[in-house]
């Protein structure tokens, strides 16, 4: 899913949808300085225009990845369907922290210093940022696995507090990811589980556990692969191509955004390997990927902002769980690590790419 989106260095992006998704820009220059944003322009904004609302959008993701740049222009654009024009009667500013925690914290410090309406989080990382930040401003976020275990709400019937928002997954996918790969490569006996344990949920916890489970079960050796850089990616899965392993990529903002790495690696080293999460991940070049429709999650996220710009309470709105997954598979990726998916799978696939 692709739009047209303009990019900067300074990952600030604006969208117009009320001229079709063309890119619109009003460059501001923010500086990093030992880990802060200098905030002024933000809130010089902020307090302009009476009657404009302001919306922040905080993505804990990569703007470079064409998927994710439609997920946002999906949001503004559903704004625009309820009423909110970005540029007429609502100011939307976007931050993308590249999967760096460092980056959340500053842009979330900024985003809440400019006393917005309603702020938009995607990802654990990027939530956890805001709420460090404030227990006021209204936060709706999107990609967040356990927001209970977070702290982020009391409970998903009754959020309790500023935040509510939208899942996109449970702890049982780990022994999901696993049992697909041992179908499609039933002679394997160990797997590795890889994910960034500063930005994977829980430290990578909330997934290890149903993942070791059904290795236990499926008689595979479970390998946890905590990760930090590229480097550590080719090693990891090098390491793996050794051992003659498959490869689950867990669900985290860190392997997404390093999903090329990981993808390259794996072929390279001839790792049948998994990605948790939307079809592009296949697309790109992974064997299967497996995860929530991902598509409906911003347009939903807007419905909620929309109500919360028109007085509703965060704590009043109910936190919504996935309503569909999605099994995407790479025939060519199959034929280069001479495998062939069976017909069980194949039939099951909501996409087969060839």
């Amino acid at each position: 899913m692709d739009c047209d989106v303009s990019r900067s260095n300074d990952s600030l992006v604006r969208l117009d949808p009320s001229a079709g998704a063309k890119p619109m820009r009003r460059r501001d220059f923010i500086t990093l300085v030992g880990g802060g944003a200098a905030a002024w322009p933000l809130a010089a904004r902020a307090q302009q225009a009476n009657g404009v609302r302001h919306i922040g959008v905080l993505m804990g993701l990569s703007d470079s990845v064409p998927e994710l740049r439609g997920f946002v222009n999906s949001f503004v654009q559903e704004l625009a369907r309820l009423g909110w024009i970005d540029g007429r009667n609502v100011q939307i500013e976007q931050r993308w922290t590249n999967a760096d925690v460092h980056r959340a914290t500053a842009f979330a410090r900024e985003l809440v210093a400019a006393q917005l309406d309603v702020i938009l989080s995607s990802t654990t990382p990027a939530t956890a940022a805001l709420k460090r930040e404030s227990s006021t401003v209204p936060i709706v976020f999107t990609i967040v696995s356990d927001p209970v275990g977070m702290g982020f709400v009391a409970s998903l019937a009754h959020p309790g507090g500023n935040i509510t928002g939208f899942t996109h997954t449970d702890a049982g996918l780990g022994g999901k990811w696993l049992g697909l790969l041992k179908e499609i490569v039933p002679g394997i006996k160990r797997a590795g589980i890889i994910f960034n344990p500063d930005t994977a949920p829980g430290g990578g916890t909330f997934f290890l556990a149903s993942f070791e489970v059904a290795a236990s079960r499926l008689g595979v050796e479970p390998i946890a692969l905590p990760v930090h850089s590229d480097a550590e990616i080719e090693a990891a899965i090098t390491g793996l191509g050794r051992e003659q392993a498959a490869l689950a990529a867990m669900d985290d903002s860190f392997t997404a955004v390093h999903q090329t790495t990981i993808i390259s690696a794996s072929v390279r080293n001839n790792v049948p390997a998994i990605f948790a999460g939307p079809p592009a991940f296949a697309r790109e070049g992974a064997l299967v990927s497996y995860g929530a429709d991902l598509t409906d999650l911003f347009p939903r996220a807007a419905g909620y902002v929309d109500r919360i710009l028109r007085g509703e309470k965060p704590s009043n709105l109910p936190v919504q769980t996935p309503t569909k997954f999605y099994t995407t598979i790479n025939l060519k990726t199959a034929k280069a690590l001479g495998l062939a998916f069976p017909d069980k799978i194949l039939a099951l696939a909501d996409e087969v790419i060839e």
